[in-house]
């Protein structure tokens, strides 16, 4: 399952990593030419692009020793779609760890045992057609404005460390991602909309399952295994992108509106009760991530401009209002904190691509400073 990179992209890979694990270790001697500059970003320091290869890369995530970042990436002869990537932030060395057909998306490594979690469609014997046919509208000129379908063939599976063939751990149709496992890597919470596929939809339900399958996504829990299945959410709406807090006592996640034109940042504790508002910003605020102290939550929105996406800041109680991280065109999005709180990775599309990872090293005094002055809330939703 390895995947070769030509000598040129290994050193530029190795370059990226030696700068991400000097920012690790709080060490910056490498040259100033080497790093990118950091523009209007609050809280962040030594900001550099981390990945170049490939048409767009994104969704990266610390392993829990902060060694490596698993990620999706269009890179791959033959297919359009993401596959998943693990780099090695000491050496450079990269490998491809989903199978490389059909589409994937949200790697997640698992606490213990270094496993990873992902999302694909592989398995689908019409990957191979899709592909094609993806390839042949960019070649004539047709290509679609980037969009995500919820193929209900996606479902989850898990790769052993090192390499090696996944394992399959849902089966049911309907799309099943955006997973991540707890802290002790017993559980796996993910977003699904199993239930509709199911039966049970009435004649206008089955109509907009066919236009909008993501309004029928909600929040799963189960074993790591695959066993103990929960729904954690009823609402109306898409709610998606789970990820436990660092102690493991509550799950951050966004929720859309009914007609999916806004979303907002909730929490809940692990079995679905207690569901708390942290934003109430109006605007389409979405891919939260806690930081590891538990004091505040790093999210994406476009409250300054409806496809100017950037980063900003809620505390964990939703009491104040968010601060602002980024201040670029294009966008800022998907973060994701390293386990020690001290390096930020998210995908940016401010070099003028269509996003790659980028890395800075965060300033969590900082930050907490500016979340204790922001204004507080008038009214905090629970």
């Amino acid at each position: 399952m390895s995947f070769e990179t030509p000598s040129a992209q290994r050193r530029s890979l190795a370059l990226a990593a030696a700068l991400v694990a000097a920012a690790l270790q709080g060490s910056f001697a490498l040259a100033r030419a080497e790093i990118e500059p950091a523009g209007g970003d609050r809280f962040l320091s030594r900001v550099r692009r981390l990945t170049f290869e490939g048409r767009r890369a994104g969704e990266g995530y610390f392993s829990p020793d902060g060694r490596r970042l698993v990620f999706q990436s269009e890179r791959e002869p033959g297919n359009p779609f993401f596959q998943i990537y693990e780099l090695d932030l000491e050496t450079g060395d990269l490998r491809r760890v989903s199978p490389g057909a059909g589409k994937t998306t949200c790697a997640f490594v698992r606490p213990g045992s270094g496993e990873i979690l992902f999302a694909s469609t592989h398995h689908d014997p019409r990957s191979a057609d899709l592909q094609a046919a993806e390839l042949a509208e960019r070649e004539a000129g047709r290509e679609r404005r980037y969009a995500w379908d919820y193929d209900p063939e996606m479902e989850l599976w898990v790769a052993p460390p090192g390499g090696g063939p996944p394992r399959r751990l849902t089966s049911a149709r309907g799309y099943d991602a955006e997973a991540s496992y707890s802290p002790d890597g017993e559980w796996i919470v993910f977003t699904s909309n199993r239930h509709a596929y199911a039966g049970g939809l009435g004649e206008a339900e089955r109509a907009k399952l066919e236009v909008a399958p993501s309004f029928f996504a909600e929040i799963y829990r189960m074993r790591a295994g695959g066993s103990g299945l929960e729904r954690l959410t009823e609402a109306p709406g898409y709610d998606g992108g789970p990820f436990y807090f660092a102690d493991g006592s509550r799950i951050v996640w966004r929720r859309f509106d009914e007609e999916g034109l806004t979303a907002e940042i909730l929490t809940m504790r692990p079995d679905g009760s207690d569901v708390r508002r942290l934003t109430a910003l109006g605007a389409m605020s979405w891919a939260p991530y806690p930081h590891p102290s538990g004091e505040y939550v790093i999210f994406a929105s476009n409250l300054h401009g409806f496809e100017n996406f950037e980063l900003f800041l809620v505390d964990a109680a939703g009491e104040r209002e968010p601060v602002r991280v980024t201040a670029t065109d294009g966008f800022d999005g998907l973060p994701a904190f390293s386990p020690d709180g001290k390096t930020l990775a998210w995908t940016s599309s401010r070099a003028g691509d269509q996003g790659q990872l980028w890395i800075g090293a965060w300033d969590h005094e900082a930050a907490r400073a500016a979340l204790g002055a922001a204004a507080r809330r008038e009214e905090t939703s629970r």
